[in-house]
């Protein structure tokens, strides 16, 4: 079998992989869990279809099947996500967890995924009555929220860019507010990894009145240092 051939989608098998993907992001909608009715009506397809595509996803762990026969996202999936840029994690977490615990505020490592930022660490503070709290994995458009302008910010300029990302370019950190949480503020800078490729960003975010620049300067001082030891 040549590799065009291996490489060459058929139709039952893509079908059967695009509804298995589907399944898994329903259920990182659902942290709580679905049942298969549930999951029956959000698919729009029939119970005996969803049981079929639960099963390969319960073998490998990426679903888990609760005692009440709800089905949630399983264990495997956190193991996959570790091997995604390992070292970036392995290097930024440590960091990070410093800069939350010193802000008093949620921090996170954004990379750049084509048009989209995606989420791939949360820290939060772990002195503090109230935070913000979201999932590592979360996706949005890169030219929306802190982290994603940052990342645009550190590339060339493009044509009908926001305002903010060409006044991040200048001072060297992207601000947001409200734009994916009512209330929230958030600040982003870029770091340069070991291939000098600009697609990775640090942010903060909360919801207090605070000083933002001096907030963007500690921001700002780990991000060199991440860039540093990323180098």
């Amino acid at each position: 079998m040549s590799e065009d051939e291996l490489t060459r989608p058929s139709g039952n098998s893509s079908q059967t992989l695009s509804r298995g993907l589907r399944i898994l992001r329903v259920l990182a909608d659902h942290p709580e869990g679905l049942s298969v009715t549930e999951l029956s009506r959000a698919m729009q397809t029939h119970r005996a279809g969803v049981y079929r595509l639960l099963r390969p996803l319960l073998d490998d762990r990426l679903v888990d099947r609760s005692g009440t026969a709800h089905y949630r996202l399983g264990l495997g999936l956190v193991e996959l996500a570790s091997q995604v840029r390992p070292r970036l994690q392995q290097v930024a977490a440590p960091e990070l967890q410093r800069l939350a615990d010193e802000l008093r505020a949620t921090v996170a490592l954004t990379v750049r995924d084509g048009d989209e930022a995606v989420v791939l660490l949360v820290l939060e503070p772990r002195s503090t009555d109230m935070h913000i709290a979201y999932r590592a994995g979360l996706r949005h458009r890169l030219n929306v929220a802190a982290p994603g302008l940052a990342i645009l910010a550190a590339n060339p300029p493009e044509p009908d860019e926001r305002e903010e990302v060409s006044r991040a370019r200048i001072r060297g950190w992207a601000r947001s507010a409200g734009e994916l949480l009512t209330g929230a503020t958030g600040v982003g800078v870029a770091l340069t990894t070991s291939s000098n490729q600009t697609d990775v960003a640090i942010s903060a975010v909360w919801i207090a009145e605070r000083d933002e620049e001096a907030t963007a300067r500690l921001v700002m001082r780990t991000a060199t240092i991440l860039s540093g030891m990323l180098r």
